[in-house]
């Protein structure tokens, strides 16, 4: 659908004015909130060469790969032809119900309906430092790009993209044409209630489903299956129902019960299916593994799995059980020589520590940037104790070891609101790519999240100083 300015024809700073009245507010939550917009406005799209977009635009189709592949060769593991560790690691930590949970017959073969890759811009095109199956930002990015659009301003993936590819995932999944659906908030995941708000709204005005946000206490059960009430007391029955929080969480949300037993039974879809194995970091280092090159070459090809160990990061499962005496963590190394147990890495110094510790899955320290630590950014006795805490935690939370790629200098404009002029920086760019899955093969992208957060941040996500952004087709000027 082209995107029809409606008002157009004005100055860089008036385009920022609009934005900045335009977009609603709390569609994005930070902790310090004083402003009605809590992130620095840009007053265009982030720009992306064609080849940049070429790129993001065919990497959907590897990562929906990639999720099946991991998917068969943990079933795979878990019946015993494939190595035993695959099922092993993807399952540490996880309580048995968890873990049979993930295993029953009804979700063997699903995978997640939405994927959003964490893409970091570097000198050598990007790296992906992590995979999120039940992203933030949709509503945020939707209304965001929206707000573009009236300035004649089209982002990547199109002026209804969000909603557009969301439906069209709901579609697959359900096989229901106009489907009804439950986005489904915990109290857990309730910064994320005003964003799926504007997504389910948006999915109404534009007649791609009937969405609703729901708290898990506010779904009915029947035998018949699930059901929503609306404020004129009028029922539902649920064709779908979008998990807006995470597993580690499950069960304090009231009602999980009944939601399982329905979509076990199926009387309901629920998106994404309650698959632990497939929420974890350490899926990077499964990739990377040298004991299973061949087994991933079998399953994603060999084109794909080089492409996939490009972007992917090299990562080590931090798993603290002694190695035989001539045994070695294969490519980690320390000073220049091979390390056999990971508290080697204690000793070096910060120039050489370009890694990043941070839990796997199945934790609230797991997403949004928590439990993080830069190597770099250390002080001897921190880079010390995050080795020990992610060595003594493996039974409970498995912690991974990854490579850190820094990302490429960009210059960025953004709104200054206290002098109320366009002003500039230098900036680190994260791009968050969202691909729905439409078929056993094929993903749509329906947007592109740009964060750039100020050079001197080691971490890239949202905060007051960064601009948050939409991402358009263009080549970006020399500054």
């Amino acid at each position: 659908m082209p995107c029809t300015a409606t008002i157009p024809n004005l100055t860089a700073r008036e385009q920022a004015h609009h934005l900045y009245e335009t977009i609603p507010p709390g569609l994005f939550r930070v902790q310090d909130e004083a402003d009605r917009i809590a992130w620095r406005v840009s007053p265009e799209p982030f720009a992306l060469s064609k080849e940049q977009l070429d790129a993001i635009e065919s990497l959907g189709s590897d990562l929906l790969r990639f999720y099946r592949s991991l998917n068969n060769l943990y079933n795979r593991s878990v019946r015993g032809t494939a190595p035993a560790f695959i099922a092993e690691y993807l399952d540490q930590g996880k309580p048995e119900q968890i873990v049979k949970l993930g295993r029953q017959n009804r979700f063997k073969q699903d995978v997640p309906g939405v994927i959003r890759p964490d893409l970091i811009i570097t000198a050598d095109g990007f790296t992906a430092t992590e995979l999120d199956s039940i992203p933030g930002g949709m509503g945020f990015l939707g209304a965001m790009t929206e707000a573009y659009c009236q300035l004649g301003l089209e982002s990547a993936g199109g002026d209804h993209g969000i909603p557009a590819g969301f439906a069209a995932m709901l579609r697959h999944v359900t096989g229901v044409e106009h489907p009804t659906v439950a986005i489904v908030v915990s109290e857990e995941s309730a910064d994320y209630r005003n964003e799926m708000s504007w997504l389910a709204d948006a999915l109404r005005r534009l007649g791609f489903a009937d969405a609703w946000v729901r708290a898990p206490q506010e779904v009915t059960f029947s035998e018949e299956g699930l059901f929503i009430r609306h404020d004129d007391g009028r029922e539902a029955r649920l064709d779908a129902l979008y998990r807006n929080f995470e597993l580690f969480d499950l069960f304090n949300v009231p009602k999980q019960e009944l939601m399982l037993y329905a979509a076990r039974h199926n009387r309901v879809r629920i998106v994404p299916a309650p698959k632990a194995s497939l929420e974890e970091k350490l899926a990077f280092a499964l990739l990377h593994h040298h004991a299973l090159s061949a087994a991933w070459r079998s399953e994603l090809g060999a084109d794909v799995f080089e492409r996939l160990l490009q972007i992917f990061p090299q990562t080590w499962v931090m798993d603290p059980r002694p190695m035989p005496p001539e045994g070695v963590i294969a490519r980690l190394e320390a000073g220049g020589a091979p390390v056999s147990d990971f508290r080697q890495l204690t000793a070096l110094p910060k120039s050489e520590r370009g890694y990043v510790i941070k839990p796997s899955g199945f934790s609230q320290l797991a997403w949004g940037s928590r439990g993080v630590k830069i190597g770099d950014d250390l002080t001897r006795e921190e880079w010390t104790s995050a080795i020990e805490v992610a060595l003594t935690s493996f039974d409970r939370t498995p912690y991974v070891l990854q490579r850190f790629h820094k990302g490429k200098l960009i210059r960025q404009s953004y709104f200054d609101r206290d002098r109320d002029e366009i002003r500039e920086y230098d900036g680190r760019v994260r791009l968050c790519p969202y691909y729905f899955v439409t078929g056993e093969e094929s993903v749509v992208l329906g947007g592109i999240l740009a964060t750039i957060a100020p050079a001197d941040k080691k971490l890239i996500h949202g905060m007051t100083d960064a601009v948050m952004t939409s991402s358009i087709l263009r080549e970006r000027t020399a500054s």
